[in-house]
């Protein structure tokens, strides 16, 4: 299904019944990024899954994008689909977009749960991206498919399930070179460490032990700055830590939609 909002078409997928959970995930990937937590969720709760804009079925326009532009997405979705508030679940790239719109909408989101994800970027950290940004043009996305799957997934993992690798490999195989570079743009200006405060719905920061790209140590800083916040490390997990370690983190992201809305856990 698509919503027009913003100029683009919004690829999104909408299943079950009671309160909404709006998942966002990582660059490169897509809404199946999600798939064991739809099936977890579902059965209590109203999830919306959608591809951010430059990745899976959505509109990949060619120019550089804004983490600003990206959070302006979730809210032309959101609103097109007729839907007022969110408990709002981002990876990666979703966790600095779930930032930046709990800033600008604070009325629109219940909960925010930022997983694998930073606040702010260090200075040396924008030539790393400006390198991803080079290989991209140079050689498409097959030149940084395996570098990418090194850093998402424990080395223990990648051998183990080759059926993951596969599947993360076709999506990012089939990211739009075009929109994975214009959120290259957007991701190293994310600078919300010191507004964090700002948030006053209830969170939850969940990070892979493992992780190199978005460490416990980052985690941490981002569970400190927010008012009201949980702190999850999940063992033999690195960055796609909702993929590798599915039980886990279901487990403990029911455990804060339960609380916060009140439900009984199963």
């Amino acid at each position: 299904m698509k919503v027009t909002a913003k100029g683009i078409e919004i690829h999104y997928a909408l299943e079950g019944d009671g309160p909404v959970v709006t998942l966002s995930h990582a660059l490169g990937t897509n809404l199946s990024m999600w798939d064991e937590q739809a099936r977890a969720l579902t059965g209590r709760y109203r999830v919306l899954r959608f591809d951010t804009r430059g990745h899976g079925q959505t509109s990949a326009l060619p120019s550089p994008y804004t983490l600003e532009q990206l959070a302006e997405d979730v809210h032309g979705l959101l609103t097109g689909l007729g839907i007022t508030e969110t408990h709002f679940v981002g990876l990666s790239m979703g966790g600095m977009i779930g930032q930046v719109f709990a800033l600008k909408y604070p009325q629109m989101v219940r909960s925010l749960v930022l997983c694998d994800t930073t606040s702010r970027y260090p200075a040396e950290a924008l030539a790393a991206w400006q390198d991803r940004i080079r290989t991209v043009e140079a050689k498409g996305m097959e030149g940084i498919v395996e570098a990418m799957l090194e850093r998402w997934f424990t080395a223990p993992f990648r051998a183990r399930r080759r059926d993951v690798m596969d599947r993360v490999r076709g999506m990012l195989r089939g990211t739009p070179p075009q929109g994975y570079i214009g959120c290259c743009h957007a991701l190293p200006t994310i600078n919300t460490t010191d507004r964090l405060r700002e948030v006053r719905c209830p969170a939850l920061v969940i990070v892979g032990e493992e992780d190199p790209g978005a460490p416990p140590e980052t985690a941490r800083v981002i569970h400190a700055a927010l008012p009201v916040a949980e702190l999850a490390i999940l063992r033999s997990a690195s960055h796609l830590s909702n993929m590798e370690q599915p039980e886990e983190f279901n487990r403990v992201l029911l455990g804060c939609l339960d609380k916060v809305t009140g439900r009984s856990p199963l």
